[in-house]
């Protein structure tokens, strides 16, 4: 289950889009304490960065959501974004 922090919103990203974002990752990688990093595309197909906070068991809770910066590109292996 995913739930939504404020902070998640910041840079106006709906929450629809985020719930795609992560639902259609492309890819998925944990980072430091708990959180894990998604990136995915936003219903118009805008690529996004969604960072989550796992919050136990099977619920995360979105933190940060943005247009997706130029520094994950390294994270897509050859496919050419």
């Amino acid at each position: 289950m995913l739930r939504f922090h404020s902070a998640a919103r910041k840079h106006e990203v709906s929450t629809r889009d985020i719930e795609h974002a992560v639902r259609h990752a492309m890819v998925v990688d944990a980072l430091n304490d708990g959180k894990r990093l998604y990136l995915g595309p936003g219903l118009d197909g805008t690529l996004l960065e969604v960072v989550t906070q796992s919050q136990g068991g099977k619920s995360e809770i979105a933190i940060h959501a943005m247009k997706m910066r130029r520094k994950y590109r390294s994270l897509f292996a050859g496919e050419g974004i």
